[in-house]
């Protein structure tokens, strides 16, 4: 029988604890990470020196040191000095020069891998001091298109002659394959395939993992810091025109995409499956250089930039220098604790552990906020919470923990971390809960369409997703409306213990693993139950406190 999707159910809106104005306001905030943006600094283009400089020297550590100079003397966002800021097309070159495998896993020495660590420090001063705006990340972390491709490859046909008068993107363009054909920007189908990938990476790669979140959490900064800026000037523009956020940086990776592939990027766990839909970006990407001892010494080649010679500089090992990664270790089994203090188990390892978990949490907020405000350009809320539901319901339990636990919704406005969560409840509570009568979370609501009801099964996982479910919803309540002690509350709690414990009662009596499993299992509806009536048990003895 299929899932009930968010569409069957009387669900509340993004708008279900707060008011629909407050949370309006509120919600304009992609995450929780930048509640007040800095004063970036104005920007101005390099000199023609200096950028010319760049162009031939780019792959030299002294050439990034000299941007950071250059875009940093006032030191801080707040400096009255404008920035210098590279043109788009070098800011793309540092970006590949962050995460490409011959500057990474695959650097030769430790010049190259300097390198490496340098183009991200410098991309996130860029960010910080001048912000995407300014800084037109936008254009820099384009994927490629026609005409993407032929900017950045403007150089290329410089040098043949075909054009009397270069352009301004001609002169600006770098003679290097990384900085065209072999960039992330043209290597990539399209930022989803690099997430897909990256998310298969810390799952199956533990070593480009390493590179990899490092680059993607810099990506996530930028989408939320510019989303966030772009709002900002949406609330200050006065006139007609476009609406700035329609020309954020998430809003560009979005568009004519399909929703559904986007969701498989963000849930990618290093199955042949998701490995057959997000390979890997650069070929042998994964693989690692062979210890010194097991590879002849090259001669070096000299660098001669008259003579079009440009040394070992970006060239790769060969196929018999190298030798693939070990494989990962199996993550360990755990179960919760019954303890009424709640503490997340270290069963992450399946999705590719705690940073790998924030970083899909970050990107399904911030789709969240996207379609909230616009809808025409992704996908309605109503049908991206419904592609939730259908990716995170099946998930075996402790996973599906990891992605509907209090901690885990706190990268979400409060608004929309209940409405996730009902929707997904909505989908597997008893037929026999009442749907709630308003748009508002409230403590009635709890106590009449929740807290009292089994799953919709007998299954004791189905009953333990349940519980938690509602243990997120009570603590939702509790941290931003107050949760208040009364018999009703109570009974509403105790019934439903009773409820699922009865209903799943005569799940996993079979023999060997169903019966572990079951065992399992149910020891996570058994720390969820503690976990809700020991917090309820809590507000009543703080309300005893206080009336004495």
């Amino acid at each position: 029988m299929p899932s009930p999707t968010a569409s069957q159910h009387s669900i509340p809106s993004v708008f279900s604890i707060e008011s629909s104005q407050s949370a309006s306001s509120s919600s304009t905030r992609p995450s929780l990470h930048y509640e007040a943006l800095p004063d970036f600094r104005t920007v101005k283009p390099l000199p023609y020196e200096l950028r010319e400089h760049c162009i031939i020297y780019f792959e030299e550590s002294l050439c990034l040191h000299l941007l950071t100079s250059a875009l940093s003397p006032g030191a801080t966002s707040a400096s009255s000095r404008p920035a210098l800021v590279p043109p788009p097309q070098q800011l793309a070159f540092v970006a590949t020069l962050a995460i490409h495998p011959t500057l990474t896993t695959r650097a030769p020495s430790d010049d190259r891998l300097e390198a490496s660590i340098l183009a991200l420090k410098y991309l996130r001063l860029v960010l910080h001091l001048v912000g995407p705006v300014h800084g037109n990340l936008r254009d820099a972390f384009a994927f490629s298109t026609a005409e993407t491709s032929s900017r950045r490859s403007g150089a290329r046909r410089r040098t043949t002659g075909d054009e009397s008068s270069p352009s301004k993107d001609d002169l600006n363009s770098i003679d290097n394959d990384l900085a065209t054909v072999g960039s992330v920007w043209a290597r990539a189908q399209d930022f989803w395939h690099v997430v897909g990938w990256v998310f298969n990476c810390s799952v199956l790669h533990a070593r480009r993992w390493e590179r990899w979140r490092l680059w993607l959490e810099y990506m996530m900064d930028t989408l939320e810091i510019d989303w966030a800026q772009r709002v900002h000037i949406h609330e200050e523009k006065q006139d007609g025109q476009q609406d700035p956020r329609e020309r954020s940086i998430i809003v560009q990776y979005l568009k004519d995409q399909n929703a559904r592939r986007i969701l498989r990027a963000i849930f990618a766990d290093g199955s042949t499956k998701y490995t057959a839909e997000f390979p890997e970006i650069w070929r042998n990407e994964t693989k690692e250089r062979k210890k010194d001892a097991d590879v002849p010494k090259k001669s070096e080649a000299k660098l001669d930039i008259e003579a079009d010679n440009w040394g070992d500089y970006m060239q790769d090992a060969s196929s018999s220098e190298l030798e693939d990664t070990p494989p990962p270790t199996s993550p360990s089994k755990t179960t919760p604790s019954t303890d009424s203090t709640f503490v997340i188990p270290d069963v992450s390892a399946s999705f590719g552990g705690p940073e790998s978990i924030v970083l899909r949490l970050r990107l399904l907020s911030l789709l969240s906020t996207v379609s909230v405000f616009l809808p025409h350009t992704f996908t309605p809320l109503i049908s991206l919470y419904d592609l939730y539901l259908e990716n995170i319901r099946p998930l075996p339990l402790p996973t599906f923990f990891l992605f509907i636990s209090p901690s885990s919704m706190q990268h979400f406005h409060q608004a929309a971390a209940s409405s996730i969560t009902q929707i997904i409840l909505r989908s597997l509570i008893a037929s026999s809960a009442p749907s709630p009568f308003s748009d508002d979370m409230t403590q009635a609501t709890l106590e009449d369409c929740y807290l009292p009801y089994p799953a919709n099964t007998g299954s004791i996982s189905d009953n333990a997703k349940v519980s938690l479910c509602v243990e997120t919803l009570v603590r939702l309540l509790q941290k931003h409306c107050g949760l208040y002690w009364s018999e009703s509350l109570s009974d509403a709690v105790e019934k439903g213990v009773d409820a699922r414990q009865q209903k799943a009662k005569n799940a996993g009596k079979g023999r060997g693993r169903g019966k572990t499993d079951a065992e399992g299992q149910r020891m996570w509806l058994r720390g969820s139950e503690a976990r809700i009536k020991g917090l309820v048990e809590l507000v009543k003895m703080q309300q005893e406190a206080m009336a004495e």
